[in-house]
C-alpha cells in the first residue's frame, strides 16, 4: 500500500525510473505487481469468512453469499463511477490501454466479490482454491492463445462500449483468478499452526506450519511461472493488460515468496509472538511488534489510497510534473507521502476504522 501510493504519483515525475512504470503491453515492472498484489492481498483476507463458515459447521446459501457480495460491491463501484466522473470532468489525462475508456480498477475490485461467491460454489466439486486459480487461469490462457481474443483486446478499433473497455473486461478473468490464488494461501496464513509435536519428522511438522506452506507454495507457483514463460517451456510472455496466465503464476509465486519472508522475520525477532494464554495478551504483543505507520495505512488502507488518488490528481492539474527539477519533484513527494502518512496516523490516534 505505502509503495502503491509513493509510485502514483512519483510515475508522473521524470525522476520516476521508467522501468518501475507498468508495461504498456508486455513484460513486468514494480507497479505491474503493484496492482496484481492489490487483489491477492484481497483475497488472503477474504478467507476469513470461508474459514468461519467451516468452523460454524453451516454452509452459508448460494443467495446469502451473494446478497452479502452484492452489498461489499456496492461501495466499491460506487467508487469506480465517480472517479470516472471526475476523470473525465476535469479531462484528465489517462491510458485507454490500461483498463479501457471508461473501466477502472475500482471496477475490477467491485465485481470481483460477486463472482467470488459464484466460484465459492464451485467448491464442493473442486475442493481447492488453488486448483480453481488453475483451472480459471489455463482456460483463459488457451482462449488467448487459440483465438482472436489477444489481437482484439491488443489492436481492434474502440466502436463501442465493450470494446472501447476490452482491457477491464478481460483482464478481470485474470484478476479473478489472482483473487482466489490469494484465498488459496489465506487458507493456511490465517489459522494457527497447528499443535503437532508428536510428530517424530521436523520436515513434517514444518509441513504442516504456516511458513512451511508458504515456501512449498512459493516453489510450486514460481515453477509453474517458468514453465509458461521459458524457452523450453510454453514461451509465454507476462501481460499486465491481459492479465494472462503467466502474470497470475508471477502476482501469486511473489506474494508468497513475500509472506514467507515476513513471517520468517516473525520467527526470529518475536519467537514468543503467539505463545501467550489469552486473546488479550496476544493483541497488545502483536501490536507492539508492528510497526505504527504500517499499522495505521494496514487499518485504513482504502480511505488512504482514495486520499492518495485525489492528492495525485490535484497535483497533476496544478503542476507541470514533467518539467520539474529533481529537487522540486523530491520535494512535492515527500510533502504528498507525508501527507498521507499522517492522515493514516490521525485516524489510529483518533480510533477511526474506515470499512466496506
Amino acid at each position: 500500500m505505502v509503495i502503491t501510493c509513493a509510485a502514483i504519483l512519483a510515475v508522473d515525475f521524470r525522476i520516476f525510473p521508467r522501468r518501475f512504470a507498468k508495461a504498456e503491453n508486455w513484460g513486468t515492472s514494480l507497479m505491474d505487481m503493484g496492482v496484481g498484489s492489490f487483489v491477492f492481498s484481497a483475497g488472503v483476507v477474504s478467507a476469513r469468512g470461508i474459514l468461519k463458515e467451516q468452523l460454524s459447521g453451516k454452509r452459508v446459501k448460494i443467495i446469502t453469499r451473494l446478497a452479502q457480495s452484492i452489498r461489499h460491491a456496492i461501495p466499491l463501484l460506487v467508487l469506480g463511477a465517480v472517479r470516472l466522473w471526475s476523470v473525465k470532468g476535469v479531462d484528465y489525462a489517462e491510458h485507454v490501454t490500461e483498463y479501457g475508456v471508461h473501466w477502472n480498477f475500482f471496477f475490477t475490485l467491485g465485481f470481483l466479490p460477486p463472482f467470488v461467491a459464484l466460484f465459492q460454489s464451485l467448491f464442493s466439486i473442486i475442493p481447492s482454491h488453488a486448483a480453481l486459480t488453475l483451472l480459471l487461469g489455463v482456460a483463459y490462457e488457451i482462449a488467448l492463445d487459440n483465438t482472436k481474443l489477444t489481437e482484439f483486446i491488443i489492436a481492434a478499433p474502440r466502436m463501442d462500449l465493450f470494446s472501447q473497455n476490452r482491457e477491464g473486461i478481460f483482464s478481470f478473468v485474470g484478476y479473478l483468478a489472482i483473487f482466489l490464488a490469494g484465498q488459496a494461501a489465506g487458507m493456511f496464513v490465517l489459522p494457527r499452526d497447528p499443535d503437532d509435536t508428536k510428530s517424530s519428522s521436523f520436515l513434517k511438522r514444518f509441513s504442516r506450519t504456516a511458513l512451511g506452506k508458504l515456501i512449498i507454495w512459493t516453489f510450486i507457483w514460481s515453477a509453474l511461472f517458468e514453465l509458461t514463460t521459458s524457452y523450453y517451456g510454453f514461451n509465454l510472455p507476462v501481460s499486465r493488460r491481459l492479465a494472462n496466465l503467466p502474470y497470475v503464476l508471477w502476482v501469486a509465486a511473489f506474494n508468497c515468496a513475500q509472506l514467507a519472508m515476513c513471517a520468517c522475520a516473525e520467527k526470529a525477532c518475536f519467537p514468543k509472538l503467539y505463545s501467550v494464554s489469552d486473546a488479550a495478551t496476544e493483541k497488545k504483543r502483536t501490536r507492539e511488534a508492528t510497526s505504527t505507520v504500517l499499522h495505521a495505512f494496514n487499518r485504513n488502507g482504502l480511505p488512504i489510497f482514495l486520499l492518495a488518488n485525489l492528492l495525485t490528481g490535484a497535483v497533476n492539474l496544478t503542476m507541470p510534473t514533467l518539467d520539474m527539477g529533481r529537487l522540486e519533484s523530491m520535494a512535492v513527494i515527500c510533502v504528498y507521502m507525508s501527507i498521507c502518512a499522517g492522515v493514516a496516523l490521525a485516524m489510529e490516534a483518533w480510533n477511526i476504522s474506515v470499512k466496506l
